[in-house]
């Protein structure tokens, strides 16, 4: 989840920084004044970019009092025909944040629709870029919204998601812009723990790459409407930062989450379905010493998708058929090699001993985490769990109720000794 706001009274925490905001024409574009002077107000040097539908909403000359810089809007000065250089912004900016972003300016981002000042300089940018999307619920849900903000991911963008409260139309729902505050906090915190500066206190991995899986996955049905679950990748994350001060180079593959990473050594690939994080999975594992799969993967998904909203009324009763997904672990199994190491978990609601063995023997892991939703405190959602880590030679090791943080630094050293012994 996003930090806590920060209190920005301290100009010395973003002083120096240079820092693009870009605007689009959403009625949340007025609270991107708040952003604007809390980023001034920080010691940051802002110039705000806003797209022409943006004027509509906030006017530049207060944006530009709140920056203290004139607002960049059009590609030339219709005073004079100054030309307005986006490479120029590209190279001179630290960070980038989009806020509001429309679901048409991430679409354009996504493909490279480069006809106004703001995607042009998000096209030029050579640094860390911030989206905070800000729509209706059934725009932000649609899966044309969700595989644009993956596009994004994938080349490196970090969306900022947005919270569920009223939005402009009335409903209630997720799609309303974060805070400002909270999108600060976001900004600071990533700045103070940037790739380029971490690096220089980090060591280079010591133990080589782990593949690590975390978060559900969600199975759409029609545009709006998917089969998931109640996981929330809070031990799959906590794995990840666990894993990467352990010395691993972490190669994240997360299903659909709001949770984030900070750590230099953690590469995060976002995947919606069960067939996104098997492709993923499978073509990350060969190079890696090993994998742990926490992720909460649909066993089934419709076997045909609709390709528009299925209307009750319409349809009367409804059956949806299921086919099986793609079995992750049992294909990780059956590639691995004798010097790899692979773990899984198993959340079991019955007999769950002999259940988890059964599927550490079948996916050939050699450990498996066995939590259970018997346990109060632990399983989806909580911040603390209490598991078993079974091995495959039948030897328990029982881990009590505490901190997913400090469970997650238990099984990574359980699986650092377990490779020491392999090796």
């Amino acid at each position: 989840m996003l930090h806590q706001p920060v209190h920005p009274e301290h100009p010395t925490l973003m002083k120096g920084k240079h820092i693009i905001i870009g605007i689009t024409g959403s009625i949340a574009a007025y609270k991107a004044c708040t952003l604007v002077r809390l980023c001034v107000k920080a010691g940051a040097e802002v110039i705000v970019v806003m797209t022409p539908a943006a004027k509509e909403f906030v006017t530049p000359l207060t944006l530009a009092t709140l920056s203290r810089h004139a607002v960049v809007s059009e590609f030339f000065d219709r005073r004079d025909g100054s030309w307005h250089s986006h490479v120029d912004l590209g190279l001179w900016a630290d960070a980038m944040v989009i806020a509001p972003a429309t679901a048409a300016t991430i679409g354009k981002m996504a493909h490279g629709i480069a006809d106004n000042m703001l995607v042009t300089t998000y096209l030029s940018m050579k640094a860390p870029v911030f989206v905070a999307p800000a729509m209706d619920l059934d725009m932000f849900a649609h899966p044309t919204t969700q595989e644009n903000l993956l596009t994004l991911q994938h080349h490196g963008v970090r969306v900022i998601a947005p919270a569920e409260g009223e939005l402009a139309s009335a409903l209630v729902g997720k799609g309303r812009m974060e805070e400002p505050e909270n999108i600060f906090a976001y900004l600071k915190d990533f700045l103070e723990h940037s790739a380029d500066s971490a690096m220089e206190n980090v060591p280079a991995p010591q133990r080589g790459k782990l593949l690590l899986t975390a978060g559900p996955t969600h199975e759409y049905i029609d545009p709006v409407r998917f089969i998931g679950n109640c996981s929330t990748g809070k031990m799959g994350y906590a794995l990840a930062e666990a894993a990467a001060e352990a010395g691993f180079e972490v190669e994240l593959v997360s299903g659909p989450t709001d949770l984030t990473v900070h750590h230099p050594l953690i590469h995060r690939t976002d995947v919606t379905s069960a067939a996104e994080m098997h492709e993923a999975a499978a073509r990350i594992f060969g190079d890696c010493r090993a994998a742990i799969l926490c992720a909460a993967v649909a066993d089934f998904t419709p076997a045909n998708r609709a390709t528009e909203k299925i209307k009750r009324e319409a349809t009367g009763a409804w059956n949806i058929p299921l086919k099986p997904t793609a079995d992750i672990a049992k294909a990780l199994g059956e590639r691995k090699t004798e010097g790899q190491v692979l773990a899984g978990f198993a959340l079991e609601t019955h007999d769950e001993r002999s259940n988890a063995v059964e599927k550490m023997k079948r996916k050939q892991f050699d450990f498996i985490v066995l939590n259970s939703l018997r346990d109060e405190g632990a399983g989806f959602g909580y911040d603390t769990n209490k598991v078993d880590i079974i091995d495959c030679d039948g030897t328990t090791t029982p881990l009590p109720l505490k901190p997913k943080t400090e469970v997650a630094r238990d099984i990574v050293r359980h699986l650092c000794a377990l490779i020491d012994k392999k090796h």
